[in-house]
């Protein structure tokens, strides 16, 4: 398999082209001849002229690579190694939604030949891609999983944004459905992971793997966005004392804030949902999960207050909010806890205007119904600085002081501007 990958007799094909899987397809097709499948026409078009509509890749990572882009499932029955990344949400009741997954699945089945191999990398719960996958996979194809086809589990750890922790270099766990399906799908990624990879035992590991990763850094937060409401309590700020804190070598520096997107602020909940099915009622796990998703309102509450102290009619305070996407630096909006903020503060009456330096207005409308400013205003009583992306960092006190009245409040959620602000009501966690 993998020789006949590499000499391009066969075929690599993707399937999901967001976030995760077009690094994933191009990074694949600079050895390989790929094919990158994605259900959104429109999405396609623009990669066949290397844009990437995530934002995140820019032109020269689509040059020197050997892949056809395509919307049409048919023409995936040309590969013979399969790689699904799609996304797995969950729904407003925070119920796993396995819809992508299971119908990439089915996509799948329909073009599935005996000696292909399925790989999936959405995160899942432990025992998913047997259990739920498969099934469709052998229902849709009429093939016997092991016997006429193999499949693996290898979870995506690609990070929105970040420009240095790329997949290549990123230590990749995989795994498969028998030991010789885990050494050809471990050569398939070290073909171009220079990091290596894990072979994980089974694929209930390797899915189990990836979604603690995320769990322990969801409830480690959750400690720190409790921790905060304590210590302002005290009249103490939160970051000050993580920096005091910070100092002893085996301090873990996790920092309080906003728990949003599609990884920290999801995956929890699928854990969770299995443990549920299985008899056991998580308590740490959903504990941070009610922390964190609590903290949008946690944030607009706190500012409400400190405009009735500072004398003002909440009924008749503007705020700008600044930044709406879930994480810096990246156009992502999906689960954004910004919008937790906006609406709270919409609920007390209060005018509320939008902004961000990188989010889509057409998908900010569309996702939330929220409209995306181009130019601000000068008669803002408060400002939130949600989301502490590069533009945003430069900015200083006479900016903000610029664009207010008389008794303003600056609410720094991520404490960017901590120690900066001598004027202004400044608060942060």
């Amino acid at each position: 398999m993998i020789d006949k990958l590499l000499n391009k007799e066969n075929k690599l094909a993707v399937i999901g082209l967001g976030y995760v899987g077009l690094p994933i397809a191009l990074e694949f097709a600079k050895k390989m001849s790929v094919i990158g499948f994605d259900i959104n026409a429109e999405r396609v078009e623009m990669m066949k002229n290397n844009i990437d509509p995530s934002q995140e890749l820019e032109a020269e990572a689509f040059e020197g690579t050997d892949i056809y882009f395509t919307a049409d499932p048919a023409e995936l029955a040309e590969a013979t190694f399969f790689i699904v990344a799609v996304p797995t949400p969950v729904d407003k009741h925070k119920v796993p939604n396995l819809t992508p997954v299971l119908s990439a699945s089915k996509t799948l089945g329909k073009i599935l030949k005996k000696g292909d191999y399925v790989v999936y990398e959405s995160t899942v719960y432990p025992g998913c891609t047997e259990e739920d996958c498969i099934p469709v996979l052998e229902a849709e194809s009429g093939l016997k999983f092991v016997d006429d086809f193999k499949v693996g589990y290898s979870p995506e750890r690609i990070n929105p944004g970040d420009k240095e922790h790329t997949i290549t270099k990123i230590l990749k766990v995989v795994s498969g459905c028998d030991d010789e399906s885990l050494d050809i799908i471990a050569k398939v990624y070290e073909s171009i992971v220079t990091a290596g990879v894990h072979r994980a035992p089974t694929m209930k590991v390797a899915e189990a793997a990836k979604i603690i990763e995320n769990t322990q850094r969801d409830v480690n937060i959750a400690l720190m966005n409790e921790l905060s409401k304590i210590f302002d309590l005290m009249d103490i700020n939160t970051f000050d004392v993580l920096e005091a804190a910070g100092t002893k070598w085996n301090f873990l520096k996790f920092f309080p804030g906003l728990v949003g997107g599609h990884c920290i602020g999801v995956d929890p909940y699928y854990l969770t949902y299995k443990a549920n099915a299985l008899g056991y009622k998580s308590e740490v796990i959903l504990s941070g999960r009610r922390i964190n998703d609590s903290m949008g309102a946690y944030v607009a509450k706190n500012l409400v207050q400190k405009l009735i102290k500072a004398g003002k009619s909440v009924a008749q305070s503007k705020v700008l909010v600044m930044g709406a996407t879930f994480k810096e630096d990246v156009a992502d909006i999906r689960n954004s806890k910004v919008i937790d903020v906006i609406n709270e503060l919409k609920s007390f009456s209060l005018s509320v205007d939008v902004v961000d330096a990188y989010a889509e207005k057409a998908e900010m409308h569309e996702e939330y119904g929220v409209e995306l400013l181009e130019n601000v205003a000068t008669d803002y009583d408060a400002v939130i600085v949600a989301v502490n992306h590069d533009k945003y960092m430069k900015l200083d006190e006479d900016y903000f002081k610029s664009i207010t009245n008389d008794k303003a409040i600056l609410v720094d959620v991520k404490g960017i501007y901590r120690n900066k602000i001598k004027d202004l009501q400044y608060w942060s966690f």
